[in-house]
């Protein structure tokens, strides 16, 4: 593989980086998908057990973030309801407050909908600091999984 694709796709590694940082795309897939292409480019045991290492480590943070936050949920007492109106909310407040309409979105919906669940502002205050940790615990997760994968590639530049 030539220098300027080794450069693109590291290029496209750093999108999925930034992309699945910040929730807007699944930057593991893109990741992997990017290894993939690099294995098939360049070839060899190595390349592959690469491209291994990094679905492994994908897969892994995948599954891993699931549990984790629904455990934190379930602790907290926040139903998955909740999330998916926060979600909704920030998708709509996304377009009609650019930037930063995502995250006021998110905390108003899940603060609101658990006030309205729970008819308590501090409780419904305690529910949605709860939602905002599991969410920041699956960025951070869904990350730690994606630098594995990347530093695997690195790895394997050097190597291959």
């Amino acid at each position: 593989m030539s220098g300027i694709q080794e450069l693109v796709v590291g290029l496209v590694i750093v999108v999925g980086l930034v992309g699945g940082t910040t929730q807007l795309i699944p930057g593991g897939l893109v990741i992997v998908g990017a290894v993939l292409v690099w294995a098939v480019m360049t070839g060899g045991a190595a390349a592959w057990a690469v491209l291994a290492i990094a679905v492994v480590a994908v897969a892994v943070s995948a599954v891993v973030k699931y549990v984790v936050a629904g455990r934190h949920m379930t602790r907290a007492q926040v139903p998955g309801f909740t999330v998916v109106v926060g979600a909704v909310a920030g998708i709509v407040l996304f377009f009609v407050i650019p930037v930063v309409g995502l995250f006021v979105g998110f905390v108003g919906g899940i603060f609101l909908c658990e006030l309205v669940r729970r008819r308590d502002a501090a409780l419904a205050w305690t529910a949605t600091r709860a939602a905002l940790t599991a969410t920041a615990l699956t960025v951070l997760i869904e990350l730690a999984g994606s630098l594995v994968a990347t530093g695997a590639w690195v790895v394997g530049l050097l190597v291959t």
